[in-house]
């Protein structure tokens, strides 16, 4: 678990008594704790260490939040993969040990650290830059044997202009493809595959290079009689007579030379394979395989163009067809304008060479043909390695998952990189059938309908992923379209039914299968998949299946119980929660009846249903009959929801009237808080100038927060249908405009991410920006730092939000946060708190005893001096977010967590003082110390 202690709040603690009114501890966020999965675990039987030595072990890595010493500000390494990283294991603090006094918090405060090697450093593996890592990877991956031996063929069949559809087209698929990879792979970080060493690749890449220039440079050199006789001439007039269609055989059709060429175009996801040894994955794999297309295409582009232009389809080979200056025989074609008389062979269909019978030209036209074979061998082995060591690696996580029977055979790792040797021997017995077909022309097209395949699934994968709204999906590869995905999915598939349809209903029929199997067996695996996502969406439907589905932090989504009482008397409460739950998660309204009503009225119930549907909020209404607000609401998280689609956040307005209100309503208000936090649960805390409810405004004008719905634009991603209000419904009275249904403009959102609480936090926003309303908005994230270490502690803050994928305007470090308040801003902290105060000065001890005992919700003395340094820093803070966001939109500030026996008066002062005197609506948010966001993509 690991915390970090300061040992002068420590010793300021000496004075209070055992589990009370002692300073609560809580972690700043750090980077591993949001690993996934079984790595996520913390050993809880670590020895306890002394407070000194937790000081020493943490104090370069952590840093305590204003709040307290444990409850921490944000921190990379509590999002990271401990077992990744090599790092010490740390995690934040959870509730339940927050508001534990803090003898109980350091009996059970442990660190569990994860040592590879002396000293628990690792060596850093080598990181490969979008060049080297991805595009020579690619590039050495995509050319291939076809491309020195059919690209030639297929010219002078299809001619130069359908050559170029051709590889087009290909292109066309690779590149849509391309970028639903780069999507699905920027979308967290993913582990290292296997593929060629690089003393080998550079080797490669240099050998291919030279064969190109060879013959390139081959195509300028005068061609020799020699070369004459098989039909090489050099750029003449040749280009013109190979620029259409001369359909040969039983192989003469457009796409049975598309399904010949289309594996040339494959590879491209060799980049992908080896994110995990990328130094920017985000940006090396977009930009290095559409740089390995784009310098591919040229090639077979200029390749194909050059050997049209300088090689006949039909030459015999023989010196004797040469014709003499003045010849009389009979001749056709375009050899004879060249002094060549190849008319014999081409009628009889004997000729031996040119483009469309001999599969060696580009040798033949180069400046010297044994670089061309070794070309040849560079491209081959290039490609077949990358395969044959990908292959195997695959299949033995396929395995180890144990998704279908008699598989788990090949999942046995050997040696410390633990390789598949079993499944080698797999993929080259499988390699090999292949091969012993020994016919380019059959194994070709068959390849092409296994990658076309893959392709479709890959590009139905990221449409899937795009279109079910899930805040886990959030690739930094932005330049991609669920669409795109979509199209290229299709376009796949009919091209395989074009090229070879019976192996097309074989390879779907075996899809088909094996998806249905993973359906009916529900394997024990958790992949945190678009599957899952969209089963949320259909959850109506679905809530059985979704019983039996475990969660996974991608696809947490902030299910919100939403205490509105009648949603038609705090619209604006209503529409900022469906703002950020709109089409993503559960939005539940929480009406709590304490009359003295018998029952509750089915007809409220249905007007209240019908006001949100009118109002285009997806919402459910739940109405409750209890004695009292915390009553209540215990019973709403409680029975709230069904399987799956349960409240994980209570939110409420802020209780304006404190002030004016009864100790037990006080009382109540709190101690709902409290419930939430000890049932688990988020908090959010709405509060705004004017405040929320408008009751009052109803029956008299409405104030300047809102105004009278006359014209509210929809609020879609998608569609104008869409809109959160239906215009030809409304009335002045039962629909009112609020401000979270105007456009903020370029306002900012700024989030204080004070303590890390999971990243509910930053979550929100991000959320929030989807938007329409909301999408011109700039995030500003506030954190609290040192002069001497601001810059390193924003460079930190910028690295976790980058891996989170988060666009965030800017970060701040505020260094002042230690000073001391303002005088006027304490005096009038105290002077709100004094009707709450238990003025023992003026009491015998018998009864100030007594009245401790009876009002607990009074400040005695001794707490209001133990707990003033917290005091302080929450005036100090409202003095910094007044200062720092005059102009915002909208605040959120991390919600404090009090011990359980913390005055509910003091505490509700405490939420006062933090969103007092700001005129943008302040949100006071906590999540429940469980991670909600996550880099990786497992």
């Amino acid at each position: 678990m690991g915390h970090r202690f300061s040992k002068r709040k420590l010793e300021g603690t000496d004075n209070l008594s055992p589990g009370r009114f002692s300073v609560s501890e809580e972690a700043p966020p750090h980077y591993s704790s949001y690993s996934t999965g079984s790595e996520t675990a913390v050993s809880m039987e670590t020895p306890t260490r002394r407070p000194s030595e937790v000081v020493n072990s943490r104090q370069d890595n952590r840093r305590p939040s204003i709040y307290s010493t444990m409850d921490a500000m944000p921190h990379l390494e509590f999002y990271a993969n401990a077992t990744a990283t090599g790092r010490i294991r740390r995690c934040r603090p959870s509730l339940e040990t927050l508001r534990k006094a803090i003898d109980v918090a350091l009996q059970e405060s442990g660190i569990e650290s994860e040592e590879n090697g002396p000293g628990g450093k690792t060596a850093q593996p080598v990181r490969f830059g979008w060049i080297t890592g991805v595009m020579i990877r690619c590039m050495l991956n995509i050319w291939g044997v076809i491309l020195f031996l059919r690209l030639s063929w297929i010219t002078s069949q299809a001619g130069i202009l359908l050559t170029w559809l051709i590889i087009l087209m290909s292109v066309l698929v690779t590149s849509i493809t391309a970028l639903s990879v780069s999507a699905i792979s920027t979308n967290g970080r993913v582990s290292s595959g296997k593929s060629l060493d690089k003393s080998t690749q550079i080797l490669f890449f240099l050998v291919l290079m030279v064969s190109f220039v060879n013959y390139f440079v081959g195509t300028l050199i005068p061609a020799t009689p020699q070369k004459q006789s098989i039909g090489v001439f050099g750029y003449r007039e040749i280009f013109l007579e190979n620029l259409f269609p001369d359909w040969r055989g039983a192989d003469g059709d457009f796409f049975r030379m598309f399904a010949i060429f289309f594996p040339s175009a494959i590879g491209i996801l060799a980049g992908a394979n080896i994110s995990g040894d990328l130094k920017e994955p985000e940006i090396a794999i977009p930009r290095g395989t559409l740089m390995a297309i784009f310098w591919t295409t040229i090639s077979y582009l200029a390749i194909s163009s050059t050997v049209g232009a300088c090689v006949l389809r039909d030459a015999s080979g023989s010196m004797n067809d040469s014709l003499p200056l003045n010849f009389s025989e009979p001749c056709e074609g375009l050899s004879c304008g060249l002094g060549w008389n190849f008319t014999e062979c081409q009628q009889s269909g004997t000729c031996a060479f040119g483009l469309s019978n001999n599969f060696q030209v580009l040798i033949q036209v180069s400046g010297f043909g044994p670089l061309i074979y070794a070309g040849i061998f560079a491209a081959t082995l290039s490609s077949a390695l990358a395969f044959l060591v990908s292959a195997p690696k695959v299949f033995q996580c396929l395995c180890k998952d144990n998704i279908y029977p008699f598989i788990g055979f090949f999942a046995k790792g050997y040696g410390k990189n633990s390789e598949p040797l079993r499944a080698y021997l797999l993929c080259y017995i499988i390699a090999m059938c292949f091969i012993l077909i020994a016919e380019l022309n059959v194994i070709a097209p068959l390849i092409s309908n296994f990658f076309l395949c893959s392709y479709a699934l890959i590009n139905f994968s990221c449409f899937h992923a795009s279109i079910t709204n899930s805040p886990g999906w959030r690739p930094s590869f932005r330049y991609f379209s669920p669409w795109t995905g979509l199209f290229g999915a299709v376009i796949s598939v009919v091209l395989m039914f074009l090229l070879t349809w019976w192996a097309a209903l074989i390879a779907f029929g075996l899809i088909i299968f094996l998806f249905g199997y993973v359906v009916y067996k529900k394997p024990e695996v958790n992949w945190g998949s678009s599957i899952q996502a969209s089963t949320y969406n259909m959850a109506l439907s679905y809530s059985v299946s979704l019983a039996g589905v475990e969660d996974h932090v991608k696809n947490y989504r902030p299910q919100c119980l939403v205490l509105t009482g009648p949603p038609t008397l705090r619209p604006a409460l209503v529409d900022f929660v469906g703002s950020f739950t709109k089409n993503v998660s559960l939005m539940i309204c929480g009406d709590i009846h304490m009359d003295d009503e018998k029952s509750v009225s089915q007809r409220n119930s249905n007007d209240m249903i019908k006001w949100l549907n009118q109002r285009k909020v997806r919402s459910f209404y739940t109405s409750f009959k209890a004695s009292g607000l915390r009553e209540g609401a215990r019973h709403l998280l409680q029975a709230s929801g069904l399987g799956k689609l349960k409240p994980n956040i209570l939110v409420m307005g802020f209780k304006m009237n404190w002030h004016e209100s009864s100790s037990k309503g006080i009382e109540d208000y709190i101690n709902t808080i409290y419930d939430a936090f000890d049932s688990n649960h988020g908090v959010c805390v709405l509060r705004m100038m004017d405040g929320l409810d408008i009751r009052d405004e109803l029956e008299t004008e409405v104030n300047q927060a809102f105004e009278v719905d006359e014209a509210i634009e929809s609020d879609d991603q998608i569609s104008d249908a869409d809109s959160d209000v239906d215009n030809t419904k409304n009335t002045a009275n039962d629909q009112i405009k609020t401000v979270f249904q105007s456009k903020q403009g370029k306002k900012t959102i700024d989030v204080y991410w004070i303590s890390d609480d999971g990243g509910l936090t930053l979550l929100v926003p991000y959320l929030l920006t989807r938007r329409k309303r909301w999408r011109r908005s700039k995030v500003r994230v506030f954190i609290i730092g040192d002069q001497q270490t601001m810059e390193n502690d924003r460079k930190e803050m910028m690295t976790l939000l980058q891996r989170f994928r988060l666009d965030v305007h800017d970060v701040i470090v505020v260094t002042d946060s230690e000073r001391p308040p303002l005088a006027k801003n304490m005096r009038r902290f105290e002077e709100t708190l004094t009707p709450f105060r238990l003025n023992e000065g003026q009491l015998d001890e018998r009864t100030a005893q007594q009245q401790r005992t009876e009002f607990t919700w009074k400040v005695t003395d001794k707490e209001m001096d133990a707990l003033r340094p917290k005091s302080e820093k929450k005036v100090r803070l409202n003095e910094i977010i007044r200062r720092n966001s005059k102009y915002a939109a909208l605040v959120l500030v991390s919600l404090p967590v009090a011990q359980a026996d913390c005055p509910s008066s003091l505490y509700m002062s405490w939420l006062d003082t933090l969103s007092y005197g700001i005129h943008c609506p302040v949100l006071l948010i906590r999540g429940n110390q469980q991670n909600v966001m996550t880099f990786y993509c497992q």
